[in-house]
């Protein structure tokens, strides 16, 4: 081996020749990724002997470079800033302004928005294809050659910077999260360890590369097992079904609306096909769904497709994975479960204290995989830890099937005629309703309450259901929190891991104010 390696490359060296990636419909072995990591790393180094934490934004899609770029930036000693596809160029500009990046390794695909992106901010780009191929008429063995003459690259110690990955600003300015290689290990041991992933596994990973979900859930932790990953360069439901068609996927992992649309998917094919395609999903020993809460019914008619159980999870770009349903499918709907290994999780009181089974509080976690620091942020770092404790800003209740999460503190938590309501608690009722899709529920400013409970509801069907919606919530839950305004909308706002985007929906009720 020519470096002092981190841990996550462990696999890779002792299982050179298994197939770690698959993209595009080409099979990488781990020992190619090896190869053409190091030569990524030697291009960034250029003669120098570390980087030393400089950062270097990643702008690819899911594939085979985005892998092995990831892979050379943390081998020359970097920091992998990556950041989504899917950002205009003010947007891009604004957050590499703030990482303040020695180089920014754009793709073809992502040319036209992260050129203009880089250059908006003085930092020199290249094309991460021409670095990881070389000169045109290189050929693959070339590239794939060892490399006798290079210098040896640097011993990378745990306690540096891996990652600088930022929040979805969901509820505010996107923030960067500065997390360690040590922390990265933590997080990964344990979604291993809880979810029994193995060199055996086959993962399917649709999920965008710029957040924790995708890069430490569906990426690093298969490879670090020595298993493979089948990465999908964007989200695509009929591909998804092929590849579960095509292949004995045993892990896919994804978000509410991914499985919505699959299902919808699923239901325009020919029968044949979907026949097949719900047959082959049998092989999935492990169907997971986090971001955001999981319908009911989704729940349900997935298990009648797959006949397999979905795992929800919660977790946190800043924490990793923090809480999870049991992999055996003894998950109860609308809870997600206990803490991973080596996560502590207690819940504040609203007296400051440590909350009672059966009483809200605000969810606090410590544990090693916790993130470092806000980029450049000291005060909110500061701010975001109680006695080392983080607060996450989610309150939760804890019963006997584990935690039930009721919303953020500041979006979810509705306050109307002196009582404290929880939005994600509404919006479980209405989704369990037969033709309500989708759904968001948030608080408007009224007078009279305080705040007023509005909820925005994707409907099946034509005829008008808010007179049934609103005599359904009563029906399950106190009247105070059924919600007095309803709209119907053709699709809910959400960003592209799937969240909602709750100040976009509440900007819809103020405009038909």
């Amino acid at each position: 081996m020519s470096d002092s390696h981190l841990p996550f490359l462990n696999a890779a060296w002792a299982n050179p020749g298994r197939i770690g990636l698959v993209s595009g419909g080409a099979n990488t072995r781990y020992c190619d990724l090896l190869a053409v990591s190091e030569r990524v790393a030697h291009y960034l180094l250029r003669g120098r002997s570390d980087l030393r934490e400089a950062r270097i934004v990643l702008l690819a899609p899911p594939g085979f470079a985005y892998v092995a770029a990831h892979w050379g930036i943390w081998r020359a000693g970097g920091v992998v800033v990556p950041l989504a596809l899917a950002h205009p160029v003010p947007e891009l500009t604004s957050l590499i302004a703030d990482a303040d990046p020695e180089l920014v390794l754009v793709h073809p695909y992502t040319e036209r928005q992260g050129i203009p992106a880089a250059e908006a901010c003085g930092v020199p780009w290249a094309d991460v294809v021409d670095t990881l191929m070389g000169p045109p008429g290189t050929r693959l063995s070339d590239l794939l050659a060892p490399m006798p003459n290079a210098p040896p690259l640097p011993a990378i110690a745990e306690s540096r910077d891996a990652h600088i990955i930022y929040t979805s600003g969901t509820t505010g300015k996107p923030k960067g999260v500065v997390t360690t290689h040590a922390a990265t290990r933590h997080q990964v041991e344990s979604v291993a360890r809880a979810w029994k992933i193995t060199r055996d596994d086959r993962v399917l990973n649709a999920l965008p590369l710029h957040h924790v979900h995708g890069i430490v859930n569906a990426l690093l932790c298969p490879l670090w097992q020595g298993a493979s990953v089948e990465v999908l360069p964007r989200f695509d439901p009929v591909a998804i079904w092929e590849s579960l068609s095509n292949l004995r996927v045993t892990i896919f992992m994804g978000v509410p609306t991914m499985y919505v649309r699959l299902i919808r998917a699923l239901g325009s094919m020919p029968y044949q096909r979907k026949e097949v395609a719900a047959w082959s999903a049998g092989d999935l020993r492990l169907t997971i769904s986090g971001s955001d809460a999981l319908p009911a019914s989704v729940r349900e008619r997935w298990q009648r497709i797959t006949g397999k159980d979905i795992v929800e999870r919660y977790g946190l770009t800043e924490t990793g994975m923090v809480l999870t349903n049991p992999p055996n499918g003894a998950g109860v709907a609308g809870h997600v479960g206990n803490p991973f290994p080596s996560v502590q999780v207690r819940l504040r009181s609203d007296g400051g204290g440590e909350a009672r089974p059966g009483e809200e509080g605000c969810i606090e976690v410590r544990g090693p995989g916790l993130f470092r620091e806000y980029w450049r942020r000291p005060e909110e770092t500061a701010a975001a830890f109680r006695d080392g404790w983080f607060d996450t800003g989610d309150r939760a209740v804890r019963g006997e099937h584990g935690y039930r999460i009721l919303g953020r503190e500041s979006v979810d938590i509705i306050k109307t005629g002196g009582e404290k309501v929880s939005a994600l608690e509404i919006e479980n009722v209405l989704r369990q309703h037969y033709r309500v899709t989708d759904c968001a529920v948030v608080g408007i400013p009224d007078d009279e309450w305080g705040e007023q409970v509005s909820a925005a509801v994707v409907l099946t069907g034509e005829e008008p259901a808010t007179a049934e919606l609103r005599q359904w919530v009563k029906r399950h839950l106190a009247g105070y929190k059924a919600p007095a305004r309803y709209m119907v909308v053709d699709e809910l706002p959400r960003n592209s891991m799937g969240k909602l985007l709750k100040s976009q929906v509440r900007d819809l009720f103020l405009q038909t104010a």
